[in-house]
């Protein structure tokens, strides 16, 4: 950028780049009109150019500038700019100035840190739900809490971050699979999340359950090699204790942290206080009370007894005998009634089972629904007409592929078949073709290590030729086919040319003795010479015979040559 482009607005003057995001990148920042220092998060190109997907983020973000808390950090202001970027883009960005905190990013602490004090990860996780307390109270779930959206200041006061941005992306019945491409990161979603179903204010308690375990144990519960397989883990798999990774983590915290983890989003805290109380609860050593989820859907279904909601001993007052309860009020109905009623139940159940059966199964999706289409091979225009055509939003990445041929689409995110809604965004991932490799240069490596090198440079060990050489130890490489420093692909295959230890001896019978001499000393052989007194001098001393035969002979062999002559 040059020094006009870096005043945004008129105003806010981009310093240093101090982070970079999946989003966006965060640079210092200087408000020119109020003279105060702020922070700027600038939109990444690749979402930058949908204009819909702009005006969403900018109002979203004016929605968080009204969120005042002093565990939030503030979002001051949102707008568009045209920036001109070294690798080439130009166009309107979106930009956010938010406050500037002089601190440290909480994955960061946990990363250098390791496992924090027990007392301080309860503190920090008080100060994460006393902001979700006031964001959820205004109606706001954020929906990405993770180590990365938190910031510790150099006073050890917590903030966090993004608050309200998550929205830009989707309105508050957004699901995994609508907003897969940017929001979240796998290792902290909630099993609803995973699951693809509509989230509240208790995603954000279990994902604050998962920033726990990790500062209690310095990683998360969940991990693999890919974000389906961790989503699967949160689905599907209890976590462990934190103390069986940390032994100084107590009885109490653990049950703290496994409630707060529990699947069901009914059988975990319900709300940031409810955790709140909890944890200061197991801070002081105490074991908290079980809590007992209520089912709303039964109780308000079919009413609870006056005699059971009373307390505990009220249904052992009636079975003892309490003579209130024994007295009749009315007489017992009629037998023909009950059976009348039966009878009916059972006509309705029925008639219910038949007009399920006859239903008619139907693959037409809702209006409000849209299925992502197949564009795997076609050029990036063609996928984008396609995609709008659905009223879908799209957004270009690059990337490498072996398979697909450069400009073509390799797949999308989400992925064809996926039921998203209008105006969900669409990872379009364009093929750039195979990715270059340089061959490494294994010369004079041996065999062995020149085929490890080889491996972890991503391509194949291919034929391991063997040849005579004068100056290779036997077993180190003599060459490759490719060279090495030429550009190959990975998985290419890489064939070795191998000292055998061995060197091609000549026929120097005729020769004069000193050319001979200096033929086989150039062959690393220690050659000894002596005349033969069985041949008359001859001019130029010819050699008249070799003690080893002409072929094959192992480095630094001693070899005798005999001449007619004097020297």
């Amino acid at each position: 950028m040059t020094d006009d482009t870096r005043l945004l607005a008129g105003r806010y003057r981009l310093g240093d780049l101090i982070g970079r995001g999946g989003m966006s990148n965060v640079y210092m920042g200087r408000d020119e009109r109020l003279g105060r220092q702020v922070a700027i998060k600038l939109l990444r190109s690749q979402l930058a150019g949908d204009p819909i997907f702009r005006t969403r983020f900018r109002q979203e973000a004016q929605a968080a500038s009204r969120m005042a808390h002093p565990t939030i950090v503030r979002v001051f202001d949102a707008g568009e700019e045209r920036i001109a970027e070294p690798g080439g883009f130009e166009g309107v960005v979106p930009f956010i100035v938010m406050e500037y905190v002089d601190g440290r990013l909480l994955k960061d602490v946990i990363k250098s840190d390791g496992p924090l004090d027990v007392a301080e990860a309860i503190r920090i996780t008080e100060g994460i739900l006393t902001a979700l307390e006031y964001s959820h109270r205004a109606g706001v779930v954020h929906r990405d809490i993770k180590p990365g959206n938190v910031m510790i200041t150099h006073g050890g006061q917590v903030k966090v971050m993004d608050f309200g941005i998550a929205r830009a992306i989707s309105d508050s019945s957004a699901t995994v699979a609508q907003t897969t491409a940017i929001l979240g990161t796998a290792q902290y979603f909630s099993p609803e999340q995973a699951r693809g179903e509509s989230v509240d204010a208790r995603t954000d308690l279990y994902s604050t359950g998962i920033v726990l375990f990790e500062m209690l144990t310095g990683r998360p519960p969940f991990s693999g090699d890919t974000p389906v397989a961790v989503a699967y883990q949160h689905v599907s798999e209890a976590p462990v204790a934190p103390s069986t990774l940390n032994p100084l983590v107590s009885p109490a915290v653990d049950q703290v942290v496994l409630h707060s983890l529990a699947k069901d989003r009914f059988a975990r805290f319900q709300s940031s206080a409810e955790f709140r109380a909890d944890l200061e609860v197991a801070a002081s050593g105490r074991i908290p009370s079980k809590r007992v989820p209520v089912d709303d859907f039964q109780s308000s279904l079919f009413g609870a007894p006056p005699s059971l909601a009373a307390g505990s001993e009220s249904p052992l007052t009636q079975l003892a005998g309490d003579d209130q309860y024994a007295v009749r009020t009315q007489s017992r109905p009629p037998v023909l009634w009950i059976w009348a009623g039966i009878a009916s139940v059972a006509v309705i159940l029925v008639a219910i089972v038949f007009w399920v059966l006859s239903l008619q199964p139907s693959d037409q999706l809702p209006a409000a629904s849209r299925e992502v289409p197949t564009v795997t091979g076609q050029t990036f225009e063609d996928a984008q007409s396609t995609l709008q055509q659905l009223d879908l939003v799209t957004a270009r990445f690059e990337v490498y592929s072996d398979t697909v041929p450069k400009g073509q689409v390799v797949d999308t995110n989400p992925a064809a078949g996926t039921i998203v809604s209008p105006q969900t965004v669409i990872t379009v991932n364009v093929s750039q073709g195979r990715k270059s490799v340089p061959v490494p240069s294994v010369q004079g490596l041996s065999s062995t290590d020149a085929a490890a090198q080889i491996t972890q440079a991503g391509f194949k060990v291919g034929q391991i030729t063997k040849e005579n050489s004068a100056s290779a130890p036997a077993d180190t490489v003599i060459r490759t086919d490719p060279a090495g420093t030429t550009d190959g692909y990975a998985g290419d295959t890489i064939n070795l040319v191998v000292s055998s230890g061995l060197v091609t001896v000549p026929d120097v019978t005729g020769q004069p003795i000193d050319a001979a001499q200096s033929t086989l000393s150039g062959l690393s052989l220690a050659v000894k010479v002596e005349q033969d007194m069985g041949c008359d001098a001859v001019t130029g001393n010819p050699v008249s015979g070799q003690s080893i035969a002409p072929g094959d002979a192992a480095q630094g062999s001693e070899i005798t040559l005999r001449y007619c002559g004097r020297r």
